[in-house]
Protein backbone atom coordinates (compact mmCIF):
# COMPACT_ATOMS: atom_id res chain seq x y z
CA UNK A 1 0.00 0.00 0.00
CA UNK A 2 1.16 3.51 -0.63
CA UNK A 3 2.14 5.81 2.18
CA UNK A 4 -0.84 8.05 1.44
CA UNK A 5 -3.41 5.35 2.26
CA UNK A 6 -4.09 3.44 5.45
CA UNK A 7 -4.28 -0.36 5.73
CA UNK A 8 -7.94 -0.29 4.69
CA UNK A 9 -7.15 1.66 1.55
CA UNK A 10 -8.64 4.97 2.63
CA UNK A 11 -6.70 8.19 2.05
CA UNK A 12 -4.45 9.08 5.00
CA UNK A 13 -2.71 12.38 4.22
CA UNK A 14 -1.19 12.56 7.72
CA UNK A 15 0.88 9.42 7.15
CA UNK A 16 1.89 10.64 3.69
CA UNK A 17 2.96 14.01 5.06
CA UNK A 18 4.97 12.38 7.86
CA UNK A 19 6.68 10.07 5.36
CA UNK A 20 7.55 12.99 3.08
CA UNK A 21 8.98 14.94 6.03
CA UNK A 22 11.20 12.00 7.02
CA UNK A 23 12.42 11.58 3.43
CA UNK A 24 13.09 15.33 3.17
CA UNK A 25 15.41 15.15 6.20
CA UNK A 26 17.17 12.07 4.81
CA UNK A 27 17.70 13.82 1.47
CA UNK A 28 19.06 16.91 3.23
CA UNK A 29 21.56 14.82 5.19
CA UNK A 30 22.61 12.94 2.05
CA UNK A 31 23.13 16.23 0.20
CA UNK A 32 25.32 17.46 3.07
CA UNK A 33 27.43 14.29 2.85
CA UNK A 34 27.81 14.62 -0.91
CA UNK A 35 28.81 18.26 -0.52
CA UNK A 36 31.44 17.30 2.05
CA UNK A 37 32.83 14.61 -0.27
CA UNK A 38 32.91 17.06 -3.18
CA UNK A 39 35.09 19.32 -1.04
CA UNK A 40 37.23 16.51 0.38
CA UNK A 41 38.32 14.75 -2.84
CA UNK A 42 40.20 17.75 -4.33
CA UNK A 43 41.96 18.29 -0.98
CA UNK A 44 43.05 14.65 -0.94
CA UNK A 45 44.35 14.91 -4.52
CA UNK A 46 46.21 18.14 -3.75
CA UNK A 47 47.74 16.58 -0.64
CA UNK A 48 49.00 13.64 -2.68
CA UNK A 49 50.38 16.05 -5.30
CA UNK A 50 52.24 18.08 -2.66
CA UNK A 51 53.74 14.87 -1.27
CA UNK A 52 54.97 13.92 -4.75
CA UNK A 53 52.25 11.40 -5.55
CA UNK A 54 49.40 11.18 -8.01
CA UNK A 55 46.01 9.60 -7.42
CA UNK A 56 45.62 7.09 -10.25
CA UNK A 57 42.46 5.24 -9.21
CA UNK A 58 39.09 5.86 -7.73
CA UNK A 59 38.92 7.11 -4.18
CA UNK A 60 36.35 5.22 -2.13
CA UNK A 61 35.13 6.75 1.11
CA UNK A 62 33.01 5.05 3.78
CA UNK A 63 30.80 7.04 6.13
CA UNK A 64 31.56 5.76 9.64
CA UNK A 65 28.12 6.75 10.93
CA UNK A 66 26.01 5.10 8.22
CA UNK A 67 28.39 2.56 6.71
CA UNK A 68 27.55 3.84 3.23
CA UNK A 69 30.36 3.78 0.68
CA UNK A 70 30.86 6.60 -1.80
CA UNK A 71 32.77 5.85 -5.00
Amino acid sequence: MGMEKNSEGYPDPTAGTAWNNMRREERRQENERLSMISSLIPVMKQTAELAGFEVVGRITLKDKATGKEYR
